[in-house]
């Protein structure tokens, strides 16, 4: 049996496994017979690309581990693979600069998919300034680091185990594909070791099923109260286009907004 087809029939298994799809819901789902299907899992078929495009969109397989399908079943990988920044990226990031600037006088960034922030509006760290010192903190600066650390925003939020409870479950929730690479779980094992933070089999948002996630930071007694919206590039046909969010901050209510415009060394 070729290597290749046999790694390409253990990578659909564990992507329908990560899914729970059976095999017949994976092959209807992708107008192709339960049959064929089993044959290209079990390494006895090779299918043609526009086939194996459709298994993987069934089955909501990120675009870069399409390209691994792709090249397991022989073909060129398809989605480009590029820097953030790079020129055939700049449609992309021209708009997302438009939005960073647009949100102010609210915090805004842009996150790759370790949430390590790429890009900010002069609120983003004005804002996280007026509790922690940013200059301590190396470039790219983590979003998630920075909240989970005691030495960085965690102080200051107000219903700390909530948050983190909510942002725990975020990460799963927002990987690309639904699955945690090994960066990413790194990532993860990382805030769960710091202290105080909810033990990993705890975790789980009470707001799981919310558009938004809500946050409060304490600043000289007051509690202002914020929430959270994630913006992604729709239909992505690049790499890095897939990775891309764009996080704005909002406050929740009316004294917040005033607190946060009225404070002077606020955006």
């Amino acid at each position: 049996m070729n290597e290749l087809v046999c790694e390409l029939g253990v990578l659909l298994r564990g992507w329908r496994s990560q899914r729970g799809k059976s095999q017949l819901e994976t092959a209807l789902a992708a107008d192709v017979s339960q049959r064929h299907l089993s044959f290209i899992e079990s390494g006895r078929s090779v299918p043609g690309r526009e086939k194996l495009l459709a298994i993987a969109e069934a089955l909501d397989v990120p675009l870069r581990d399409r390209n691994a399908l792709l090249l397991a079943a022989g073909y060129a990988p398809l989605y480009p693979e590029q820097a953030w920044d790079a020129p055939q990226m700049r449609a992309i990031t021209a708009a997302a600069e438009r939005m960073l600037k647009q949100q102010e006088p609210y915090p805004a960034v842009l996150l790759d998919r370790h949430w390590n922030v790429l890009a900010a509006n002069g609120a983003a760290p004005r804002f996280s300034g007026r509790f922690v010192d940013l200059a301590k903190w190396s470039q790219p600066r983590n979003l998630l680091r920075l909240t989970f650390d005691p030495a960085g925003l965690r102080p200051f939020i107000h219903d700390w185990d909530q948050v983190a409870r909510s942002l725990l479950d975020r990460v799963r929730r927002e990987a690309i594909g639904r699955v945690l690479d090994k960066t990413l779980q790194g990532l993860v094992d990382t805030l769960l070791a710091y202290p105080g933070v909810p033990d990993a089999v705890e975790y789980r948002s009470d707001s799981t099923d919310m558009p938004m996630i809500p946050i409060g930071f304490v600043k000289d007694g007051t509690i202002l109260r914020y929430f959270s919206m994630v913006t992604s590039v729709g239909a992505p046909t690049a790499i890095a286009a897939q990775e891309l969010r764009i996080e704005c901050l909002f406050p929740a209510d009316e004294e917040t907004e005033r607190g946060h415009l009225r404070t002077p060394s606020a955006p």
